[in-house]
Formats: C-alpha cells, sequence, structure tokens
C-alpha cells in the first residue's frame, strides 16, 4: 500500500509542477498539495 501511495503522491507532484509550467497556477498548486497529503511521507488522508 505505502509503495502505491508513493507513486501516486509523485505522479500528482510531477503533474501539478508540469502545470505550473504551462501557466494553470491554481491546478498545479491543487495538485501539488494533494500530492503531499496523500504521499506517506507527509500527512497521509488514508491513514
Amino acid at each position: 500500500m505505502d509503495l502505491i501511495l508513493w507513486i501516486l503522491a509523485v505522479v500528482l507532484v510531477v503533474s501539478g509542477v508540469l502545470a505550473l509550467f504551462r501557466r494553470q497556477l491554481l491546478w498545479g498548486i491543487v495538485l501539488i498539495i494533494i500530492g503531499l497529503l496523500v504521499g506517506p511521507g507527509g500527512v497521509s488522508i488514508f491513514n
């Protein structure tokens, strides 16, 4: 389960950074925050 959460968090953060580069500021920030919340190293919403 931890591996799946890490992969999901990495995908969300990377897509958030890419959205920031495409000038989609709000969507990028939301994706990065969700990625940090989902990741097992952060405050996981699944625990």
